[in-house]
């Protein structure tokens, strides 16, 4: 009995202390409830934290890249429209300055971008770079070669640097916005890229309709329409050589800008003031609104670009010239300066004045601007959707169709909707161009931005001096088959470039760098 006495109490005590147990054992599951509990409140303060902060962050990107949009639309509207009216305002004076303006934009796309970025930096760059164009808008005042040849140079000197501080800021807060979005950053790219260029081309409208707003005050109606004779000589067969022999004799008699058959000078310095404004306001934009790109983390950090000493900075843009990519869109990237240039100087003069009369040229630009504009926003979801390829491709077949309706349409007042239909297909190719060329290199050049953007103007550059000094001394029908050169080889280079990426891009050595050139014809790897 006691045995089973002692047995019972044992059991009881048992009990007690397994209950004991059971009960330390609950309180310290609630505790570990509580604190994973606890864990799982914060990670989602956390988590909401840092999705506050992630668009906070996106919609700041975006913010700036208005900015920057706007700032561009200001200072173009400004300096586009008065360059296309330096043929006609200022007929040797302003065709000097716009000479003197691609040369030295040639030399600052060689030397200058790296080295000014690396000083600089990108938004400095740009105010900098924006008032050396008012300079030139300013000199609109006293339109002499001895005032615009050196502000049509300071200005050529500054072009480069701005277009690179540009596409730098765009491509890097894109690769952001990426990461944030969870996106990758080639559509972001060609996206950011589209927006800009929606407000760049919306130049061509705003500014064809100040400058003609101003300059058909007071002007009659006085215009007698080609006769069959003067409209053979249209189009494909027209030579400006002939036009520029019977300028010469006019030229001999205009004397301190007061064209006999030229617009007043009011009329010229209210458009003057005008592009002032616009450009200095350009400079406001990014001096007071822009955020520098040290205000977004991960995106001003250590790059190739910023690594390169400063010696080499000045090198940077030839030596790029090492990549096996470059050398393949050289042509292409040529091709996008000569087809801007064509059909602002030679389409309007060849086809436009020729066939319809100078008055109707701001219209036509007009439509050619409003189409670009669209077109640019309009193809990013393309983009997205359909690739690169196809919208390369289909600016190209847009091109060669017109060019071709250029070889055998004759123009003629009669076929007034043509001049519209041509002007605004060119726009929706030219929509192709701007932007996928500029998020191709990008694309293509990761963390070489600053040299491989120097080298785009370079070459674009390149282009339009090129038309500029075919348009001179060429005929028509010899323009357009240097139109249909680079075109070919430039779309041939391009189809190489998305072959190569399409087999894993270009050759890379041990470390993951691109294997250049020379060290591909020396069998280095």
């Amino acid at each position: 009995m006691k045995r089973s006495g002692i047995i019972n109490v044992s059991y009881i005590s048992d009990g007690y202390e397994g209950k004991a147990d059971i009960n330390t054992d609950r309180d310290i599951t609630h505790d570990d409830k509580d604190q994973k509990n606890d864990k799982r409140e914060d990670k989602k303060q956390e988590i909401e934290t840092n999705e506050v902060e992630r668009k906070k962050e996106k919609k700041r990107i975006l913010k700036n890249i208005l900015i920057i949009s706007t700032s561009f639309f200001f200072l173009f509207t400004s300096y586009n429209s008065m360059s296309n009216l330096q043929s006609s305002l200022n007929k040797v004076d302003g065709t000097a300055s716009l000479t003197a303006l691609y040369v030295a934009y040639i030399f600052s796309c060689c030397f200058l971008p790296s080295w000014v970025l690396q000083v600089l930096r990108e938004k400095k760059t740009m105010v900098l770079c924006i008032l050396c164009y008012s300079l030139y808008m300013a000199a609109q005042f006293y339109p002499h070669i001895y005032a615009l040849v050196p502000t049509a140079v300071v200005l050529g000197l500054a072009a480069a640097p701005l277009w690179s501080a540009k596409c730098t800021y765009l491509t890097k807060v894109s690769g952001r916005y990426g990461d944030l979005a969870v996106e990758k950053s080639e559509v972001v790219v060609t996206r950011f890229f589209g927006i800009f260029f929606l407000f760049f081309q919306a130049t061509q409208v705003v500014g064809n309709l100040i400058s003609s707003s101003v300059l058909s005050v007071g002007v009659e109606n006085n215009f007698v329409s080609p006769d069959e004779d003067a409209l053979t000589k249209c189009g494909y067969h027209f030579c400006i050589a002939d036009e520029n022999a019977r300028g010469q004799k006019s030229n001999a008699t205009e004397q301190d800008g007061e064209e006999r058959n030229g617009p007043p000078l009011w009329q010229i310095y209210t458009m003057a003031a005008v592009y002032l404004c616009c450009s200095l306001l350009s400079a406001l934009i990014i001096l007071i609104f822009l955020d520098p790109l040290s205000r977004f983390p991960k995106v001003d950090g250590n790059t190739n670009d910023q690594e390169e000493k400063r010696l080499q900075l000045l090198a940077a843009t030839f030596n790029h010239l090492r990549h096996p990519y470059q050398p393949l869109i050289v042509p292409l990237t040529i091709w996008s300066g000569i087809e801007q240039a064509f059909l602002s100087a030679d389409f309007t003069a060849a086809y436009v004045s020729c066939g319809l009369g100078v008055h109707m040229v701001g219209y036509t630009m007009i439509c050619y601007g409003l189409c670009d504009a669209v077109c640019s926003l309009g193809f990013s979801p393309l983009v997205k959707k359909l690739g690169r390829i196809p919208i390369f491709t289909l600016a190209f077949v847009l091109n060669v169709a017109i060019i071709i309706a250029l070889t055998r349409w004759s123009p003629h007042p009669d076929d007034l909707v043509w001049f519209f239909v041509i002007s605004g297909l060119w726009g929706m190719a030219d929509a192709v161009w701007q932007t996928q060329i500029n998020s191709l290199y990008g694309v293509i050049f990761p963390g070489q931005s600053a040299a491989a953007f120097s080298n785009y103007r370079l070459w674009e550059s390149l282009g339009f001096a090129i038309a500029y000094i075919c348009s001179t001394i060429l005929c028509v029908n010899s323009k357009i088959t240097v139109l249909i050169v680079f075109l070919a080889s430039g779309m041939t280079g391009y189809y190489i470039i998305e072959f190569l990426e399409w087999r894993g891009g270009p050759k890379k050595d041990r470390n993951g760098v691109v294997v250049t050139i020379d060290e591909l014809i020396c069998g280095e790897t």
